[in-house]
């Protein structure tokens, strides 16, 4: 057994004997249905953190000739089915995983990553073996001594061209893979590929390295999608074993809508269910940057979409322009769709729109607003949680002028002159108060629509249920007598705790020094 050829189970083994596992060999059965197929090259390109290298290290373990799996996949989904034991331990397996080697060497990184593979070869093959030609016919010359066809597994296998490598570098790495993946000998010893990254693969005029892959992403996964990423069926169970409270889970690290299902953040829900507790976990990741990095360029239109997202809405967008790196960004549909391949947006795929998919992503936003040039945007989201205190103390003075502030600093994309603009502006304005409450707008309630409903979860610490309807041009009394007349607070039948009925009039009179006011009552 080697590091980089015929790797042991190791990695496989530690996942396996975490407190927490998930079976996902199921993987394995698709992988064996394409293996010594022409359809055996795979790319998975998910955020990161969504379960690639975990896959990866599973399979190592199932296929690699470097150990013996038998006893560590006995109990797993893939053991039961026919194609099990014909594939398990049965092929020469090459794991690379780049971004060690580019961290290492750079623009030296194709020529280490040969080199250390020959010298694994060498303690295996000796002199039998040319090593001084080209990889892929020091990889056809193994294959013809052992008659064993190879798995090559690639990690990380963007992060040249994510890292901004010259151009040089990026053509001869892609030979490099073109040597690896599509050169005559590979048609001969490549069993099956399996690379992951972040992007998907790199749209460049006149490559064709990797134009024989079939691509999975967070746009589309087709039949692979539930194996990256945990399913709300699992999420539930989880929730079940760790009496975690369901509905908080899933507002904190749900919302991505992959072919229809229902994904989770796997790594969060992990340290969520481990921690006992609700946290952004993804704050401190490599990628967080690049929420302000491209949220601060300068397309038109992108500052509103970004805060249109940021009070609940979604916004449409082309995600077919973008050129799968973070160095040609052209356009506001590029730098949205570079967020939704890096896991910091989800997509609409039927509404062909992106949105913030959870509360931990949406709070991992508001924290690069921070430390970015949004200053305006930030001062006023740094005054939710002291909104939100003040809605619950019946200070209506107090939400009026923090209102009255989420009034002028979203302006610029929300006109106020209907109460819908008013109820998004709202929605920003209690922008945290999604940790503890999933807030509906427009609930259907009594004899019409409450305009935003705040529903305790278990998460609530004794929060009350808030109803807020929304006036323009009228008066706060009035909406709260409205509340009372169509018996809104019905929206919250079988709550037994304290809720809290509010008002909130917005006045475009020019004579007017407030332009909102607010009235409060609890029941």
């Amino acid at each position: 057994m080697g590091i980089y050829f015929n790797p042991s189970n190791d990695s496989f083994t530690k996942d396996k004997n975490s407190e927490l596992y998930l079976d996902k060999t199921g993987l394995l059965e698709y992988l064996n249905r394409v293996i010594c197929t022409n359809a055996n090259c795979i790319s998975v390109s998910h955020a990161r953190r969504f379960g690639k290298s975990h896959a990866a290290g599973m399979i190592d373990a199932y296929y690699s000739r470097g150990c013996d799996s038998s006893v560590l996949f006995g109990d797993t989904e893939i053991a039961a089915k026919e194609s099990y034991k014909k594939h398990m331990n049965r092929y020469n397996v090459i794991h690379i995983d780049v971004s060690s080697f580019w961290d290492a060497y750079k623009d030296k990184t194709i020529e280490k990553i040969k080199e250390y593979i020959y010298d694994e070869l060498r303690q295996v093959y000796g002199d039998k073996v040319d090593y001084s030609k080209m990889i892929s016919s020091v990889l056809m010359s193994v294959y013809k001594i052992s008659g064993i066809p190879f798995v090559i597994i690639i990690d990380e296998w963007d992060c040249v061209i994510r890292n901004g490598g010259s151009k040089e570098l990026v053509h001869n790495y892609l030979q490099f893979l073109h040597l690896l993946f599509k050169s005559e000998e590979s048609k001969a010893f490549l069993a099956l590929a399996y690379i992951t990254g972040i992007l998907p693969i790199k749209k460049i005029k006149d490559e064709s390295a990797l134009n024989n892959f079939r691509e999975y992403t967070m746009l589309k996964s087709k039949q692979i999608t539930k194996y990256f990423g945990f399913t709300e069926a699992e999420v539930k169970n989880l929730c079940d074993v760790y009496d975690m409270d369901f509905e908080s889970v899933k507002a904190w690290y749900d919302g991505y809508l992959i072919d229809g299902l229902h994904m989770y953040n796997p790594n969060s829900v992990v340290q969520s269910m481990l921690d006992h507790d609700f946290d952004s976990y993804w704050k401190n990741t490599s990628s967080f940057e690049s929420i302000n990095t491209f949220i601060t360029m300068n397309y038109a239109g992108l500052k509103d979409d970004v805060l249109a997202m940021l009070a609940g809405e979604k916004v449409r967008l082309n995600v077919n322009t973008f050129q799968n790196d973070l160095t040609t960004i052209a356009s506001r549909d590029d730098a949205l769709t570079a967020l939704i391949h890096l896991g910091y947006l989800a997509y609409d795929a039927e509404k062909k729109s992106a949105y913030i998919p959870n509360y931990e992503v949406a709070a991992a936003f508001d924290l690069a607003l921070q430390t970015g040039s949004w200053s305006e945007i930030a001062k006023s989201i740094s005054r939710c949680d002291e909104l939100l205190d003040a809605t619950i103390e019946g200070d209506s003075d107090k939400v009026a002028e923090i209102v009255e502030l989420a009034h002028e600093t979203y302006t610029s994309i929300l006109k106020y002159n209907d109460e819908n603009s008013l109820s998004c502006v709202l929605t920003m304005a209690y922008f945290t108060a999604s940790a503890y409450y999933n807030i509906v707008r427009e609930l259907p309630a009594g004899k019409g629509f409450a305009d935003l409903v705040f529903i305790p979860r278990a998460n609530a610490g004794g929060r009350p249920a808030m109803v807020i309807e929304l006036k323009y041009n009228k008066s706060a009394d009035s909406a709260i007598k409205q509340i009372k007349d169509r018996r809104y607070q019905g929206a919250l039948a079988g709550y037994s705790d304290k809720i809290v009925l509010v008002g909130i009039d917005y006045s475009d009179n020019k004579d007017d020094k407030h332009k909102h006011s607010c009235v409060i009552e609890r029941i």
